[in-house]
């Protein structure tokens, strides 16, 4: 299998400053981490690729430092050294498997969550900042993510795009309960609340888990709500199966939209995409349906 990964952020049209944060890992045993996109296609190492993305909170109170040090610490977790460990526990044949993946998934978040509160403790000042959440660790065999609070992951193929994650907010349990629909929720003067995050001392952050099969033509998007709050799922969805198959076209792409949609807040979109290897045909294809889409619609 091939990958093509990009990732991109934009302050959005009503803050001061970018809170978002996002990196993304192309090949874990050799650490190929970037902040912007892989070059074309690649090949899928058997270790997997990682993206992920943090969404702080607490403007003056330096949210964008909460998901700075969550960036940095799932980095720190998923070094080479532990992926090597990883491998060695592995029985010979076998790809890392949806307990592995939890485990190591959950210590990310988890001593993100410390960390973020252990930086509260010594400066006092930033008591109220905290972060967002998820990860997704893609595989050749299969997709694990991990996620707190409302940052989301979404899985995609020619004809849909379903959500992977499900929101930790205020608004999401007012829908469980079927007192909102979907739309409603998304302009509720209370979306903007979550119930579960990293850096909320001295509660733990507790993270949600999922796993998903890997095939040629999936492609995975994470976003902030900057993106997910301004923009509908059928919408995004529109554009996602237009340019996935060109993800660094397709983030832009998604971060413009959010912007003529009015987006006052961060935005921040990861686009990753698997291809067999003899499916570099897939891509011509695409093209070629944008055009028609551009002359037909």
């Amino acid at each position: 299998m091939k990958i093509s990964i990009s990732a991109a952020t934009d302050i959005g049209h009503g803050r001061d400053n970018n809170e978002d944060a996002f990196c993304v890992c192309s090949n874990l045993r050799k650490a190929k981490w970037r902040v912007k996109h892989t070059p074309g296609y690649i090949d899928l190492d058997s270790a997997g690729a990682i993206l992920v993305i943090a969404d702080g909170m607490g403007g003056a109170n330096a949210g964008e430092v909460a998901s700075a040090i969550a960036i940095d610490t799932v980095r720190k977790v998923f070094s080479p050294k532990e992926i090597r460990d990883i491998f060695r526990q592995t029985e010979v044949g076998r790809l890392v498997d949806d307990e592995q993946a939890r485990y190591m998934l959950e210590k990310a978040i988890s001593q993100a969550d410390d960390a973020i509160n252990k930086r509260i403790i010594e400066r006092p000042e930033t008591a109220g900042m905290g972060t967002t959440i998820v990860v997704l660790w893609l595989t050749p065999e299969r997709a694990f993510v991990a996620w707190c609070g409302d940052s989301r992951c979404y899985v995609c193929d020619d004809y849909e795009l379903r959500p992977l994650t499900k929101d930790h907010s205020y608004v999401q349990e007012l829908i469980d309960k079927g007192e909102l629909t979907y739309d409603e929720a998304r302009n509720h003067p209370d979306s903007n609340i979550i119930t579960r995050g990293l850096g909320d001392f001295p509660t733990k952050a507790r993270p949600d888990f999922k796993s998903w099969t890997v095939r040629p033509g999936l492609s995975f998007l994470l976003c902030t709500d900057g993106l997910c709050g301004y923009c509908t799922n059928s919408f995004i969805e529109e554009y996602v199966i237009d340019t996935r198959l060109e993800p660094t076209e397709c983030t832009s792409i998604l971060i413009q939209k959010a912007l003529e949609k009015g987006s006052e807040d961060n935005i921040c979109v990861a686009l990753a995409t698997v291809l067999s290897d003899d499916d570099e045909n897939a891509k011509k294809q695409s093209r070629m349906r944008r055009i028609l889409n551009f002359f037909f619609k």
